[in-house]
């Protein structure tokens, strides 16, 4: 059975179907083959459903809602602004303010591609004029994207949360460490190549210029500390922190900056009405799928013949990156996390890992995945907005997921960059 629902989602995969396609058919033969028949095929749409009944997953239009608004407005521009005006004029300050632009706006959106779009599109064009490679600047927009899966918010962390019953609460807290670790590691970087390279460095701001940006960036910075500091703080959950999120962005950018009018609200709420059905359609066949291997020990059958059991936590962490790292170069990653965790959850169990601290490595691999070739999905979001060949925008990933892969490692082998600061707010 495994074999023939194997080569049936490789099969239609080849032949171009959307990734919810193979997952139903997949399930949907399991099922026949179990139950040797379909009539009791409501069970399974019972199980699809199912999984997307949490309320937690509420948060993820909002969220998407959230950075759709933020997107089209100013908030973007006005927190660029801010960290050019300080960081700026450093050797490699153009390319270490991308970074942190990204990592800022992701802690907004909770978006990679919001982020591709919103940092990228106003600061390529500089850090080309300024002196770097194509290759590189497209390389760092992405992969510095992908750091909004780690900083809260993150859907990737929110659909894990739901999957594997761990607390979203702790896992948006526990990604903030190693985000800002892979952010100064990218930092670091960005300063080698422009001094190796002798990028020339930009005008330094004066301290009014400074003050002047810190002020017009003031209300994006809200964002944060709605969603860190009301979580933390037990004034929201992590899903009334997303409807929080909206209604603060509509105040933003329809009332105080006046970027945003009436006649954008229609085309605001298709984009996240389309992309939010994209997301459910594929949670509820990952959940269907899920349900169908778990009902026949697959997972089990898979785990113990290649003997990860046996191979103590370290293992088993190790095991978790390469497998969600690989599926995340070919799969959708919300569809990763839907599959392979429960494949995994036994074991994790099994040598009492912390499953925050899982969530966390997962969705770094996750992170990974979407900017490393050939389907990394942040690929081909550049390739639509940057009007650039496949093969200019992957050239410069290299050195980009060496250090995340560097950053997974020491993950393993320090936890506590994690668990740290989920420890001081939830022990």
């Amino acid at each position: 059975m495994t074999t023939i629902m194997v080569c049936t989602m490789i099969a239609l995969l080849l032949l171009g179907f959307p990734m919810m396609i193979p997952l139903i058919t997949a399930a949907v033969i399991g099922f026949f083959m179990m139950f040797n028949g379909l009539g009791q095929m409501d069970t399974l749409i019972q199980q699809m459903m199912a999984g997307i009944r949490p309320a937690s997953l509420i948060a993820v239009p909002m969220f998407i809602l959230a950075a759709d608004i933020m997107t089209r407005g100013q908030s973007a521009d006005r927190l660029i602004a801010m960290v050019m005006s300080f960081i700026g004029h450093i050797k490699g300050g153009l390319a270490v303010s991308t970074a942190t632009s990204c990592t800022l706006f992701g802690a907004v959106s909770g978006s990679t591609q919001a982020t591709v779009v919103a940092v990228g599109s106003p600061l390529r064009p500089k850090m080309l004029k300024a002196g770097y490679s194509d290759a590189f600047t497209l390389a760092l927009i992405i992969n510095a994207s992908d750091i909004a899966f780690l900083i809260p918010p993150s859907i990737g962390m929110i659909i894990y949360g739901v999957i594997s019953e761990t607390s979203i609460a702790e896992l948006f807290i526990a990604g903030i460490g190693p985000g800002l670790m892979i952010l100064a590691m990218f930092s670091a970087y960005c300063v080698a190549y422009a001094v190796i390279r002798g990028v020339p460095t930009e005008p330094r701001a004066t301290w009014s210029e400074r003050f002047t940006a810190v002020r017009q960036a003031l209300w994006p910075l809200g964002f944060p500390v709605i969603i860190v500091g009301g979580i933390y703080g037990g004034i929201f959950s992590p899903t009334e922190a997303a409807a929080a999120c909206v209604l603060y962005a509509v105040f933003l950018e329809f009332i105080v900056f006046r970027s945003l009018k009436m006649q954008h609200i229609y085309a605001i709420a298709k984009s996240t009405g389309l992309i939010t059905a994209v997301v459910f359609v594929l949670v509820a066949a990952g959940n269907g799928f899920s349900w169908i291997i778990s009902f026949a020990q697959i997972p089990q059958s898979i785990l113990e013949a290649v003997g990860i059991n046996e191979a103590g936590p370290t293992g088993v962490l190790i095991a978790i990156c390469i497998s969600f790292f690989v599926a995340c170069m070919f799969v959708d990653p919300i569809v990763v996390i839907l599959v392979l965790t429960p494949i995994f959850a036994p074991a994790i169990a099994a040598t009492g890992l912390d499953p925050v601290l899982v969530g966390i490595l997962i969705t770094l691999q996750v992170a990974i995945g979407s900017a490393t070739p050939p389907f990394g999905c942040d690929i081909f979001t550049a390739i639509a907005i940057f009007k650039r060949p496949y093969l200019d925008v992957i050239k410069g990933t290299p050195p980009f997921i060496f250090m995340l892969i560097l950053a997974a490692a020491l993950l393993i082998m320090f936890p506590q960059i994690a668990l740290f600061l989920r420890d001081v707010a939830f022990n």
